[in-house]
């Protein structure tokens, strides 16, 4: 609880202790007279004391010409009933109006801190090792790329780099959400925001504070609040009309029949006097103005997304707006990359089908025309081949976007690609029955064989197109480069609908743009990619995810949503979590909406009196702030 909360809890205990006892006496059942001035004048204190900050917001608000608030409309209403003699109502709506708030308050606050401690990973200093070795705790923003830092056991990963020195076990929840520590030593990358658990680890920073992972993640959040989706630009709308529209109707509410009966004779007949006619009107308008409070509509249609964004990071899910969310809870078609999102992306050379030379000399060839590229294939190429690569070697190095590489591999003509590739350099080549990735080598144009790559699925891709199911996507697409064969082997076994192969990178954003048209209206399309070569695609979806991309300046641009780890089932979690949030908001908004609107015609009737209008109120604001809450607890979805 802050020091305001606090502070609105003592004032409400203070005009509560003098409350009581005056409205006890008021009633009659405490026997104590006291004459009507001394009544009005000891009522003040209890009102005061917990609503002065109330009517002072509503004199600013119309000192600022912004009058139409919650604020102005509990003063009118308030002071209304005070004078015409409802000193107890009066003061009663305004003490539980303020309970209401603080109850508010601390709900939203404690949302708030839920969010703020899941995000609790920017570090506070870095352990420089200076050109003595020895250790400066320095600010991590004085940090160069390149420089060597010490992290020890309990400390937070300050900045992204490698290991040089040591071994550990990290705890990376408020990364990813996975509670199981991940063993690191010499040569792995480690992501700031981590947390050391074991040993002590030297780290060589690739990248300045401000790029860093933690950085990155923070700023994602921070902004997130200001992407709004439709319903809560519908609610501010709302807002602006609806409490003017009350205000006007409690006018002519406590107006109109009171003047008519007047005119006319008809509506005093039931009163003792006019005026009495006019007092039961005025107060049935106060009673209308306290109803007529959008307060929990208000407050938690926001609160529910926040709380939303909140619980998906909990789970590693980053959607950089509420905007996103409420997009993603009607997505029914998912397309997805191949590499790195349904497979592993750990490519290993299986197999070497030469012709006339032999296998290890096709693998040579190979790995030194690939010897720039920094593609998966090209490195499984170099590692199988194992060897120091000497770039002077290699020269006159030509991409061919989809198809492969031309070089020169000590004065020999090589070309290394897929089908597309031999077909272009007019080498007439083998085909292969293994299922994998084939990789064709030719030599001063002459066919040498080719190599077979394979990349193994993820544990769990099957799992997570069943769950994708589940969550209500009706078509799963597999978009990739790759051959017809392995596409087909893959799509069966991960249990896809559908697969599109041999896709040159503007093929991509082709098909996404089939897809889009044929998702029908009010149905919208995700695609899951690595967020760098997928950017194209990951923009024009509906819903760009990155999968697996933690740290990518690409992902984090391209995509809508990034996932702090490579898990293909947070793509249904995430699913079912804007499902859920939506959920919540459209039962708070006809929840709110459906009370008040009955509370109101009740209130109009002179069926409502104030202690029901502020019931209706404050319990419909408890109630649906405490619905919203909901949507940060997600981890059983």
């Amino acid at each position: 609880m802050t020091k305001k909360q606090k502070n609105l809890l003592i004032r409400i205990i203070v005009a509560a202790v003098f409350f009581v006892p005056l409205y006890l006496i008021s009633e009659g059942i405490i026997g104590v007279k006291l004459p009507a001035w001394a009544l009005y004048g000891l009522f003040l204190i209890p009102y005061l004391t917990v609503g002065y900050d109330i009517l002072r917001k509503a004199a600013l608000g119309i000192k600022n010409r912004r009058v139409f608030d919650e604020c102005f409309l509990m003063t009118v209403a308030t002071i209304g009933a005070i004078a015409l003699g409802e000193l107890g109502e009066g003061v009663a709506v305004m003490l539980l109006y303020q309970v209401g708030e603080l109850f508010q308050g601390v709900a939203v606050g404690r949302s708030r801190r839920n969010i703020s401690e899941l995000m609790d990973i920017r570090p506070d200093y870095a352990n420089l090792e200076n050109e003595d070795g020895e250790l400066e705790r320095v600010d991590p923003d004085e940090v160069e790329t390149g420089s060597i830092i010490v992290i020890e056991p309990g400390e937070k990963v300050p900045i992204d780099g490698v290991i040089v020195e040591g071994s550990t076990a990290l705890n990376t929840s408020a990364l990813t959400g996975e509670s199981k520590p991940m063993d690191v030593s010499v040569d792995d990358t480690v992501l700031s925001g981590s947390i050391n658990l074991s040993g002590v680890i030297k780290v060589r920073t690739t990248a300045e504070f401000d790029e860093s992972t933690a950085s990155k993640i923070l700023d994602l959040v921070e902004n997130a609040a200001s992407r709004k989706s439709k319903s809560e630009n519908f609610i501010s709308k709302f807002a602006r009309v609806y409490t003017p529209f009350v205000c006007y109707a409690a006018l002519a509410l406590a107006i109109l029949p009171p003047l008519l009966g007047t005119i006319t004779g008809i509506g005093a007949a039931g009163y003792a006097t006019t005026g009495a006619l006019w007092r039961e009107w005025v107060l049935r308008a106060c009673t209308f103005l306290v109803i007529s409070c959008p307060c929990a509509v208000v407050i938690s249609v926001p609160l529910s997304f926040f709380a939303g964004l909140g619980g998906a990071s909990n789970q590693g899910i980053l959607i950089k707006g509420s905007n996103y969310l409420e997009t993603l809870s009607k997505v029914r078609a998912v397309a997805f990359d191949k590499t790195g999102t349904i497979t592993k992306g750990s490519f290993e050379v299986t197999a070497v089908h030469h012709n006339p030379i032999d296998a290890r000399k096709v693998l040579e060839y190979a790995a030194m025309a690939e010897c720039h590229s920094s593609h998966p294939i090209s490195q499984s190429l170099k590692k199988a081949y194992g060897e120091h690569i000497d770039p002077a070697r290699v020269t006159d190095v030509q991409e061919i976007s989809g198809h492969g590489i031309l070089a020169k591999v000590d004065g020999a003509d090589v070309a290394v690609g897929n089908e597309k590739l031999m077909n272009r350099v007019g080498v007439a080549f083998m085909h292969c029955h293994h299922t994998g990735t084939i990789i064709h080598v030719a030599v001063n144009g002459e066919y040498a064989g080719h190599i077979v790559i394979s990349d193994e699925l993820k544990e769990n891709a099957r799992e997570a197109m069943a769950a994708l199911k589940r969550a209500g996507v009706e078509r799963t697409v597999m978009l990739t480069g790759d051959a017809d064969s392995v596409a087909k082997q893959v799509a069966g076994e991960v249990g896809l609908t559908d697969y599109r192969a041999e896709l040159l990178p503007q093929d991509k954003v082709a098909c996404v743009e089939e897809l889009l048209k044929d998702c029908g209206s009010g149905k919208k399309l995700a695609f899951v990619g690595d967020g760098i070569n997928d950017a194209p695609v990951l923009s024009r979806a509906d819903i760009g995810i990155a999968m697996g991309a933690l740290g990518s300046d690409a992902a984090i641009e391209a995509a809508d949503i990034v996932l702090m780890d490579d898990d293909p089932l947070k793509i249904a979690k995430a699913i079912r979590i804007s499902k859920k949030c939506l959920g919540i908001v459209k039962q708070n908004i006809i929840f709110a909406l459906g009370v008040k609107a009955v509370c109101l015609l009740l209130s109009a009737l002179g069926l409502a009196n104030m202690w029901a209008a502020i019931a209706a109120d404050v319990g419909v604001m408890i109630l649906a702030v405490l619905n919203a809450i909901r949507c940060l607890f997600v981890k059983k979805l």
